[in-house]
């Protein structure tokens, strides 16, 4: 006996009751409800999250040492007039209450600032950086989030055996390894050169500047390979480990001993039903490294000289640069932020027991 998807609403007329179909009810729309319910939490969440961040890069960079005034105008003979002008220009000079309620109202349409260093507008600037930083960071996240993925599943499914233990271990290796120190070395072995074995790619940079066309894509590509390489090895091995964890952590379960007594084979009892069992953690694992995609790689970055976001948020701290690293910061979290509701709202749909 199936189960009534309609509210029935009874009126009377001179021939009996009759039964008006109004709208969903029973268990589908207390689950679109619920669901509705779980949506809106996630979105709260995310609204705090986002102005907690606000907060935090308004006065976290405030207690970096140094003085933004003086350090530009280092070198230089400046009175102090010339430096309270400078500090008044740039708003430094207000209480910082007003500076925060300024940067709040702006940065909520919008406006991040003028860089003290480039003297333009930081929205421009992150405009500017933003592709060469999506293309760097997005090319590494497709190639190690389906390396992992695909190389976690194989190790835990044939757990023990020599594959399992050679790529957990080679993966526990790169994942220690720090990025910044395996770009040195990939720099050291494959563009400089070891004895009499010449460098096959660029040091830095992201193009030659000299080739248009099909020769300029290729030249991007050249300068592609070792910085993508270095994400790629110390990204992939993370999210194999978690992928190998979650699967073994369904090794055991019922489910799957009553799908291999129904006759399926065992790759189908695999592909079916352990491993999308098994990707709620890594799910949230690879909308975590889609937010990265964004908020780029500073040491990689910075090593390979690549001009991103992350090239960029370095230069800012230097200075410090405060409207630029404070607008980078809230670009990069909320990347992050953005990508893990996403994460959080797709949960429901490959597993229906969540958001109940």
């Amino acid at each position: 006996m199936s189960t009534a998807n309609t509210t029935p609403l009874v009126e009377g007329t001179a021939e009996g009751p009759v039964q008006v179909r109004t709208g969903p009810s029973g268990p589908r729309a207390r689950n679109a409800g619920a669901y509705l319910v779980y949506v809106a939490g996630k979105l709260g969440g995310a609204a705090v999250s986002l102005f907690a961040v606000l907060v935090t890069s308004f006065f976290l960079f405030r207690i970096l040492p140094g003085d933004p005034v003086r350090t530009m105008t280092q070198g230089r003979q400046v009175s102090a007039e010339q430096l309270a002008a400078l500090r008044a220009q740039f708003g430094l000079d207000l209480p910082v209450w007003q500076q925060f309620t300024d940067y709040c109202g702006k940065a909520l349409t919008g406006d991040l600032g003028t860089s003290y260093q480039f003297h333009a507008p930081v929205s421009d600037l992150i405009i500017e950086k933003l592709p060469a930083t999506l293309l760097l960071t997005g090319v590494a996240v497709v190639i190690y989030s389906t390396l992992g993925l695909w190389l976690g599943t194989r190790s835990a499914w044939r757990h023990g055996g020599l594959g399992d233990k050679v790529s957990t271990g080679v993966a526990l290796t790169l994942w220690s390894v720090p990025s910044f120190w395996l770009g040195l070395l990939l720099i050291i072995t494959f563009s400089v050169g070891i004895g009499p074995i010449p460098g096959m790619f660029p040091t830095g940079g992201m193009e030659s500047g000299d080739e248009t066309g099909f020769a300029y894509v290729a030249d991007v590509a050249h300068h592609l390979v070792l910085p993508v390489l270095t994400l790629v090895a110390v990204g992939y091995a993370q999210t194999l480990l978690v992928m190998r964890s979650s699967l073994l952590d369904e090794m055991g379960s019922d489910y799957l001993t009553t799908a291999r007594a129904k006759g399926l084979r065992d790759d189908a009892v695999r592909r079916r039903h352990a491993v999308p069992n098994a990707l709620l953690p890594t799910v949230t694992m690879v909308f975590i490294n889609l937010g990265h995609v964004a908020a780029g790689s500073i040491l990689v970055e910075t090593v390979f000289s690549w001009p991103g976001l992350g090239g960029l948020f370095y230069q800012a701290l230097s200075v410090p640069d405060l409207p630029l690293v404070q607008g980078l910061f809230v670009v990069f979290a909320g990347a992050m932020i953005v990508m893990n509701l996403l994460a959080d709202l797709l949960y429901p749909l490959l597993d229906p027991r969540v958001g109940r």
